[in-house]
């Protein structure tokens, strides 16, 4: 007997929000499998108002309640049964995200949890890592954002330690990380990654999807240190407009994508990695199997 159930996540990020539809595929005697259905990304760029002054622009709050009253529409078009909407970094920061957050609930029903770094490592870390790693491996699993980057260590199949920076694109994009920030970092990754001889990263996020997709690397292959390196020097020969019309980025990732190939890199020496795999798993992922699994609250149509 086969079962199809229709999830939804959506992703309030520092640099984007996004909304996941996935299918859950139930088969008597087998395992869940989760299938992607439909990504909409919509780049509101929320940590460009909030980094810099702790509150969310009226430009930007309309654009947010348009972005919902969409995501509501596609939603009940894709007949969705249970979702949960998750805010991070820039939304934890805003002054006036309650209020926008009460706002869009008036407007289009939509629940916001505003979720705090730990809770949104802890979701990450349960994403369908399984099926992408091997089990007799270590790795640290970094998942970059626009105002925070999640840090999981999962060794033997099973997440370790996790923890969550205030280093994201969007911050480095406007200077506002101190110095303290990223030694805390380094000292993070070399004490909780000390222990073990080898070990791999793990990426997750648009901006290393991006860098996989151009590498032409099959996938389940990984990126080697050496090539990240030489892609973020080529990244940072050419100008903001080159990127978008010789390297052919889009806008909202022309500018990010360097501090991103920044974090990455900074992981990989810190842990003492070699290789970064790339799985295209993130938040998103998460939100949905733990809504699947019950391990978080959500919300139905």
């Amino acid at each position: 007997m086969l079962s199809i159930k229709k999830y939804a996540a959506i992703d309030i990020g520092s640099n984007a929000v996004r909304l996941l539809i996935a299918n859950i595929i139930e088969e008597k005697g087998k395992e869940a499998r989760f299938k992607k259905s439909s990504l909409v990304r919509v780049p509101i760029r929320l940590g460009s108002d909030v980094f810099l002054n702790q509150h969310i622009s009226e430009f930007n709050k309309d654009r947010m309640l348009d972005t919902m009253q969409a995501f509501k529409l596609l939603m009940k078009t894709h007949k969705v049964e249970k979702y949960k909407a998750c805010a991070t970094s820039a939304m934890r920061e805003a002054e006036n995200s309650k209020e926008i957050a009460g706002l869009i609930y008036k407007k289009t029903g939509i629940i916001i949890d505003i979720i705090e770094g730990e809770e949104e490592a802890a979701i990450i870390a349960a994403t369908d890592l399984h099926s992408y790693i091997d089990k007799s491996k270590t790795y640290l699993y970094v998942d970059v954002g626009g105002g925070s980057t999640e840090f999981t260590v999962i060794n033997n199949g099973k997440s370790v330690v996790s923890k969550s920076f205030k280093i994201g694109t969007v911050r480095l994009l406007n200077n506002i990380v101190k110095k303290e920030t990223w030694l805390d970092l380094e000292t993070w990754i070399k004490l909780n990654t000390r222990f073990y001889d080898k070990i791999d990263v793990i990426g997750s996020g648009g901006n290393i999807n991006k860098i996989f997709k151009i590498s032409g690397k099959p996938i389940g292959k990984p990126l080697t240190y050496f090539y990240l390196t030489s892609y973020y020097n080529t990244l940072q020969s050419y100008s903001y407009e080159e990127r978008i019309t010789e390297l052919d980025l889009n806008q909202d990732r022309a500018d990010v994508i360097i501090p991103a190939t920044r974090i990455y890199l900074s992981s990989m020496k810190w842990s003492g990695a070699k290789d970064i795999y790339v799985p295209k798993i993130g938040l998103s992922d998460g939100i949905i199997k733990s809504i699947y699994y019950d391990t978080v609250s959500s919300n139905t149509q």
